[in-house]
């Protein structure tokens, strides 16, 4: 089968078409056959080897992907009636050197791993959801926030924050975003929230709205120390990078990890019913055929998508 990867660590110039023999799924796996996959901030560190010990990958090729479409088309053995073969599924995927990542034509992983996807939704859209909805609701699992309460999300327009936004406004919060100009209406689009200029001085005008400071804050953006002044005295932040920083002021730093929430069924399924309850918006900047991952990871560092692009494995022209 034909996958996409690298043979040594590097920039996007590095990836290329590979050939993998046919996995077959084992005790408690099944075999999805790949229609989509969304291209993400972590492949491309991925790409470059910022991901090499953690995964602990030895040999290559190195195949990165995270979130991934399609269709089941071979079940192990020691599965639960869940799935079934023809089930249209989408799934977080941990590369490693048991499973590989996303970027192929064919990938077996953990059922505990796949859900059924979103009705509503075809392949590209459904392959956006997973990774990045599932690291917006561990970060707001971990602010622990009441109804009624106060979220500051950062990077709102991004595919991590506009999650954030939704599931918070779907938990009962009241959500400040930040947006650029040109990013305006898609934020509001996101539902009830009140808006603030993005940049470096977002922290000011969250708290010319919220003198005494946010209860949570959610940075998408990666500003790190720079929003610490937006949070009261006690807050929380939410934080994607793992940042080391000490905030003071009784601030508890939550570092998000989603590798945590890859066997979580029930909250994966959870947002894919929210999708289907209209609580979600799946966005797709564009779709590229497999082959033009290069040119995929290009985009995606050179900065300003909205939404995610998205590789076609069903398309290698």
């Amino acid at each position: 089968m034909r996958a996409v990867g690298v043979l040594e660590f590097g920039g996007p110039e590095k990836l290329q078409v590979v050939e993998l023999p046919t996995p077959a799924p084992g005790a408690g796996q099944v075999r999805i056959k790949v229609h989509a996959v969304a291209v993400n901030p972590t492949d491309t560190l991925f790409r470059e080897g910022a991901m090499a010990s953690r995964a602990k990958i030895q040999d290559p090729p190195f195949i990165p992907g995270m979130d991934v479409a399609g269709v089941i088309d071979a079940v192990g053995p020691q599965n639960d009636d869940r799935l079934k073969v023809g089930d249209r599924v989408v799934a977080m995927v941990l590369p490693s050197s048991e499973f590989g990542g996303a970027y192929a034509e064919q990938i077996v992983l953990p059922f505990t791993s796949v859900v059924h996807a979103p009705k509503s939704a075809d392949f590209a859209a459904a392959s956006t959801l997973i990774m990045n909805a599932m690291t917006a609701r561990l970060a707001l699992d971990a602010l622990a926030l009441t109804p009624g309460s106060t979220l500051a999300v950062t990077g709102a327009a991004g595919a991590y924050g506009a999650y954030v936004v939704q599931l918070a406004l779907a938990d009962g919060l009241k959500v400040i975003a930040d947006a650029a100009p040109s990013d305006i209406e898609l934020v509001r689009s996101l539902g009830e929230v009140q808006i603030v200029p993005r940049g470096d001085d977002v922290a000011a005008h969250i708290l010319e709205l919220y003198p005494q400071g946010v209860d949570g804050l959610a940075d998408g953006s990666i500003q790190d120390d720079l929003v610490v002044p937006a949070i009261k005295d006690g807050g929380g932040l939410a934080v994607v990078r793992g940042w080391k920083g000490e905030p003071g002021r009784g601030i508890t730093v939550h570092r998000i990890f989603v590798p945590a929430a890859a066997h979580d069924t029930t909250g994966m399924q959870g947002v894919v019913d929210q999708v289907d309850a209209g609580a979600l918006t799946l966005r797709v900047a564009d779709v590229l055929p497999a082959n033009q991952a290069q040119r995929a990871h290009e985009r995606l560092q050179a900065g300003g998508v909205r939404g995610r692009l998205v590789l076609d494995f069903t398309n290698f022209s």
